[in-house]
């Protein structure tokens, strides 16, 4: 038989699938053929740790040194992305190491020195800040103890549930504070999840979230941080006769997962699949997060005080909470279990504390006083034109009352400033003369417009709100 018939009818020699199937074959040394797709699985199982330590391969890029990956060949491939594979993934460790965290938990400060850290980039929710300060540092005091041992006192963890009205900063609370510590953060949508079998996501995908986010090191996943968004919405359904797989099904599956317990998860993927290779995590080292706005929850704490005032002159209005601002820190158990959560999802979640509502001076303060505020982003953006961007005081208190009125919480600041900064944005560039915008309140109000001054003039300009002279 020819060569060139031989060419023709070569395979796989994993899946033994021909070349007309799989597409060019990579040649081995020693005359073996294998496609693309088996070589990406091969090294996809490679990158498993526990495959890993018994090739004693730290990592998988050290392959790129052996002599004998110079003898792999593709025919007609292009080597353009391999050569330029290494500078990427070195561009990337430079980024990753130019953020440097603030706290190391292997030196892990005192709950105010956390709380003063969240205090530059979270405005308000004093109490909030505190509990989660506290509870985070008696965590990890208890992942570097360590007592495993029965003459010792075991401490156990202590999960935390967020409760507070949508926009009032529980993500970012949790976000900002895995910024601070060098520890992976998993944030998961609960209203993805669903009861294994069904379409969506095993409860195992956050864990598998949070494999990605340690960069598939076993040993830093299991001491991060999970956080579930929107697990209200796991509640259980009122009067329907229909199988429950999203609601207290998933509240089931996440007990083992609060609890502590060793789940195997996939690596590189949400689901489990006989392709993907697996990995063993134990949860008892990782800190649960879980928030959601409950709403209707205020109608039901409000029910319960009611309910439990005495009849006659030294009794209290019905209506005497319907106007507290700060009725979501007088839930209880019970209320929770009224809404729709089982017992024993809230046993293990001991931590429950609420967020304030946002008023109009928090939101004034959201604007002008974290870091990475709001009025600091537009004005850094202007910056780069060499225009000066200010806002007077009237502004602020307008832009926060438009935002109160939205009741979205803090996400309504950046929706009312993107409204009236558009014509700004758009008019600004064309003329390059303009060295100083000034908001107003009449501006933000439409009833007149910004103030603006020119290089080098003495006297301002006052626009309209479609940024022509006045």
């Amino acid at each position: 038989m020819s060569e060139e018939e031989k060419k023709e009818i070569r395979s796989c020699f994993m899946c033994h699938r021909t070349e007309d199937q799989a597409g060019k074959l990579l040649l081995l040394p020693g005359g073996i053929t294998v496609c693309g797709d088996c070589m990406q699985k091969s090294f996809d199982a490679m990158d498993n740790p526990q495959i890993r330590s018994m090739l004693n391969l730290q990592n998988l890029t050290n392959m790129q040194n052996f002599p004998d990956m110079g003898m792999f060949r593709m025919d007609g491939a292009d080597v353009k992305a391999q050569e330029k594979a290494p500078e990427k993934a070195q561009k990337k460790e430079d980024a990753r190491k130019a953020v440097r965290p603030v706290f190391d938990i292997n030196d892990l400060p005192a709950p105010h020195r956390i709380k003063a850290a969240l205090d530059e980039y979270v405005i308000g929710q004093e109490y909030a800040k505190k509990v989660i300060s506290v509870a985070v540092y008696n965590h990890y005091k208890r992942v570097r103890t360590n007592t495993n041992s029965l003459d010792e006192i075991e401490i156990e963890k202590s999960n935390m549930l967020m409760i507070g009205p949508t926009g009032s900063g529980k993500t970012y609370l949790v976000r900002t504070l895995s910024r601070l510590l060098d520890v992976p953060l998993a944030i998961a949508d609960a209203t993805a999840l669903t009861e294994a079998g069904y379409i969506g996501d095993d409860v195992e995908s956050v864990l598998s979230k949070l494999l990605a986010a340690a960069g598939n090191d076993v040993e830093k996943a299991q001491t991060g941080i999970v956080f579930i968004d929107e697990i209200d919405k796991l509640a259980k359904k009122q009067n329907t006769n229909q199988r429950d797989v999203s609601g207290e099904s998933v509240q089931q599956g996440l007990l083992k997962l609060l609890e502590g317990a060793e789940v195997e998860v996939p690596v590189g993927a949400t689901s489990k699949s006989a392709m993907v290779p697996m990995t063993t995590i134990h949860t008892k080292d990782i800190l649960f997060i879980c928030g959601g706005a409950f709403p209707g929850l205020e109608d039901i704490i409000t029910r319960r005080l009611t309910r439990s005032q005495r009849m006659g002159f030294g009794s209290n209005l019905k209506d005497a909470y319907t106007s507290d601002p700060d009725i979501l820190t007088r839930v209880r158990t019970e209320d929770l279990r009224e809404f729709g959560m089982i017992p024993e999802f809230i046993g293990r979640l001991p931590m429950v504390f609420a967020l304030r509502k946002l008023d109009k001076d928090m939101l004034v303060r959201i604007l002008k006083e974290p870091k990475n505020a709001i009025l600091r982003q537009y004005q850094k953006l202007l910056d780069l034109d060499e225009v000066k961007l200010e806002f007077d005081d009237g502004a602020l208190e307008a832009i926060a009352e438009q935002a109160l009125e939205r009741d979205t919480g803090a996400r309504a600041l950046r929706s009312v400033i993107e409204e009236f900064m558009l014509d700004i944005m758009y008019e600004i560039p064309k003329d390059d003369n303009i060295g100083q915008v000034l908001i107003t309140r009449a501006y933000i109000e439409h009833t007149g417009g910004p103030v603006i001054t020119m290089r080098g003039a003495q006297t301002p300009l006052l626009r309209d709100t479609g940024m022509t002279d006045a």
